[in-house]
């Protein structure tokens, strides 16, 4: 029991550590991704093993659920590995958002938008897990501040959609896609107001700059979304039902 309390506590430190410790900079994206993937599944197994937890009555189920939400948060922070710069536009290409919808699509709305506020939250506190391996409020605030917004609502909308996963009841594919297709596109809405908003821009200009030259990357996205998340929903299904 002690062995597994003292684990606990020292990947939380580790965790702490990295959240307001490090400055943006001093490590790479990859170490960062790394670093905070190895102290989840520490921190998972030392969970789900330690008594305390069961006589505070918190259920191996409840664990499972929670820990599926902070992997998703971990992969969306892991998205940072890519950020590819456009010219013209404030708005990079990145990752982030296709493990963002697939955090909605797979666990539902709840904890989907439990798992992108989860990495929202790090990346407020000074964690490098934002495009290009930066963090810190200032982000949020930023001509391209209202995409993470839009992160969260694309989680939750499109969780909303396609619904919980069910061992019995698996969802039609037209509700996934639609479910796929709202989700890119609302992180628009957002995304598209604050560029025009903090750049001081036209209508016209702020989606020239901020939507279309994603469309066909995120298509590519929405594309693996709908392939994978079929399959990933019935993997959880067990654990996210009743």
């Amino acid at each position: 029991m002690h062995g597994s309390r003292i684990g606990w506590f020292g990947g939380a430190e580790k965790i702490v550590r990295v959240i307001s410790g490090r400055q943006p900079g001093q490590e790479s994206a990859p170490a960062v991704a790394l670093t905070g993937l190895r102290i989840l599944v520490t921190l998972v197994a030392s969970m789900i093993n330690e008594p305390y937890h069961r006589e505070k009555r918190l259920s191996r189920r409840t664990i499972v659920r929670l820990s599926l939400s902070a992997l998703f948060a971990a992969l969306t922070a892991a998205g940072t590995f890519i950020a590819i710069p456009l010219p013209g536009s404030p708005v990079p290409i990145v990752l982030q958002n296709l493990f963002a919808l697939l955090s909605g699509l797979v666990l539902g709305p709840l904890l989907g938008g439990a798992g992108v506020g989860l990495y929202l939250l790090a990346g407020a506190m000074g964690a490098p897990v934002f495009a290009g391996a930066t963090g810190g409020f200032v982000h949020f605030l930023a001509p391209s501040g209202g995409y993470l917004w839009g992160y969260l609502l694309m989680a939750i909308s499109a969780g909303f959609i396609a619904g919980v996963p069910k061992p019995d009841r698996p969802s039609p594919r037209w509700r996934i896609i639609l479910a796929t297709l709202v989700g890119i596109l609302v992180v628009y809405v957002p995304g598209v107001i604050q560029l025009k908003w903090v750049l001081a821009d036209t209508w016209s200009g702020a989606v020239v700059k901020g939507f279309f030259p994603f469309i066909i990357g995120d298509g590519i996205k929405a594309a693996v979304a709908i392939l994978i998340a079929s399959r990933l929903r019935g993997a959880v299904a067990d654990h996210l039902d009743g």
